[in-house]
């Protein structure tokens, strides 16, 4: 197993006691853990959430707006495992919606 999945297995089961043993301490009433496949082109980052959601027994969420996300969740009460393939057209918006940031100042009056 990776040193980073068994990271993060390790840490969702220490804050999952940690939040059973701190009632005190306030929690959301849900969680979402993404993952972002890593590849260059669109019909990788497909592939990769196909195969998710087929060991996970789950449908693929698709909606080409206004973000194009291609992906695919299954829930465990309200935690939710996410696979999120971010596809080369949604990226070229966000770019392109970004290109300004820091550019521009609001006037401080």
């Amino acid at each position: 197993m990776h040193d980073h999945r068994r990271a993060l297995i390790n840490g969702l089961l220490n804050l999952a006691v940690f939040l059973e043993t701190h009632p005190d301490v306030p929690a959301s009433s849900s969680f979402t853990l993404y993952h972002f496949p890593k590849h260059d082109n669109d019909d990788d980052l497909r592939a990769e959430v196909d195969g998710i959601a087929a060991r996970v027994g789950s449908d693929i969420d698709f909606e080409d707006s206004p973000y194009g996300h291609y992906a695919t969740s299954v829930f465990f009460g309200p935690v939710e495992y996410r696979a999120v393939a971010i596809l080369a057209a949604a990226r070229a918006r966000h770019d392109a919606e970004s290109s300004y940031r820091g550019c521009i100042e609001p006037d401080s009056n």
